[in-house]
């Protein structure tokens, strides 16, 4: 799990959205961290299995990508969840946030899971959530690395965009 940080920049704000996204999440990382290399936007990688809540208190708004798996979200980002929600709880009010979820076959469920923390946070979600569904239904297909289609990938690159461009006119 690893965590992209981008800053991003205009004349009057600096503008932080936080990326927090797990093995297999729906742009691998790439799509939606690149929909914020906007002009004025800096990009920094972490890990997110160290990530916490100052790093979430850090961030002006959030886009957390994540797989489902057996129909929940993944461990690793359930865990960056449970050690960063009660240390940031009632901080972080009316935040943007993004969804981005990858799935096997429905993802729905992975879904309402983040959104229910995102609510108990009080983060306001910009966009509904994004779930990419790869069809893995087998065993080795579960366990392969992704390869996302360029239809999704774009969809990852608005999500991303869509909220730095918001947090950059200090729209969120």
């Amino acid at each position: 799990m690893s965590s992209h940080v981008a800053r991003v920049r205009d004349e009057n704000a600096l503008g932080r959205l936080s990326f927090f996204d797990g093995r297999n999440a729906p742009d691998g990382g790439g799509g939606g961290k690149s929909g914020c290399g906007e002009p004025g936007a800096e990009v920094r990688l972490r890990e997110a299995i160290t990530a916490g809540p100052d790093d979430v208190i850090a961030a002006d708004g959030y886009i957390f990508a994540a797989p489902e798996n057996l129909a929940a979200l993944s461990g690793l980002m359930k865990d960056f969840f449970d050690r960063c929600y009660y240390p940031v709880l009632g901080r972080i009010n009316g935040r943007p946030c993004g969804l981005m979820i990858c799935a096997g076959s429905d993802g729905a469920n992975a879904a309402r899971q983040a959104m229910r923390i995102a609510t108990g946070w009080r983060l306001r979600a910009v966009a509904e959530p994004l779930i990419v569904c790869t069809h893995a239904q087998t065993p080795e297909a579960i366990l392969a690395p992704k390869v996302i289609a360029a239809n999704d990938l774009e969809k990852c690159r608005t999500l991303g965009a869509t909220l730095a461009a918001g947090l950059a006119m200090g729209a969120f």
